[in-house]
């Protein structure tokens, strides 16, 4: 039996990780990286396709970047973590449980850190993880692409944010089509 490695948007949630204030400008590609997560976030609540958005101590780190609370829907709870792995907060593991999506679409910061092992262990979980090279950021290249390459190699599905925008959409007969194309434009 085949598995479908394209994104379905009833069976697939978008995982935002610790895109903080602490990190503006800090990260590879930083304002590029910020308006991909935007971009996703943008098209995840026209398709309805559900969010989980985590901080990492918060208290020395700062909250989540304004650009992107900003994107988020009005009640979007932000669950606030001190592990690397959002797996090792159980409010993390039980928000994505609830959701019944096989599907995870993860961006965010840092990929060599907290993105690399929440990746592993949703892959550990039976998840499908897809990852926006896009949308995931790191302080230093060399770690970016050392994490990217670890989390592709170990079953992580490489993508781009505008692949994941095309393939929730799928057709331009879509009602949507129109609003998700202009998000790409």
């Amino acid at each position: 039996m085949s598995v479908s490695r394209l994104l379905h948007r009833d069976d697939s949630a978008l995982v935002v990780i610790d895109v903080q204030e602490a990190y503006r400008g800090k990260t590879v590609e930083h304002d590029r990286m910020v308006e991909r997560v935007c971009r996703l976030i943008r098209a995840a609540r026209l398709l309805a396709v559900p969010i989980v958005v985590t901080e990492q101590y918060p208290k020395g780190i700062g909250r989540t970047q304004r650009e992107v609370a900003e994107c988020l829907p009005e009640a979007q709870p932000i669950l606030e973590k001190m592990t690397m792995s959002c797996c090792g907060q159980p409010q993390f593991v039980a928000a994505v449980e609830r959701l019944g999506r096989r599907q995870l679409v993860v961006c965010g910061i840092e990929a060599h850190a907290c993105v690399n092992q929440t990746v592993h262990q949703l892959l550990e979980r039976g998840y499908e993880v897809h990852l926006p090279r896009d949308a995931v950021s790191a302080r230093f290249e060399s770690d970016l692409e050392v994490a990217w390459q670890k989390m592709t190699t170990s079953g992580a599905v490489p993508s781009s944010t505008e692949m994941a925008l095309l393939e929730w959409i799928r057709s331009s007969e879509d009602p949507l089509f129109k609003d998700i194309h202009r998000l790409i434009k």
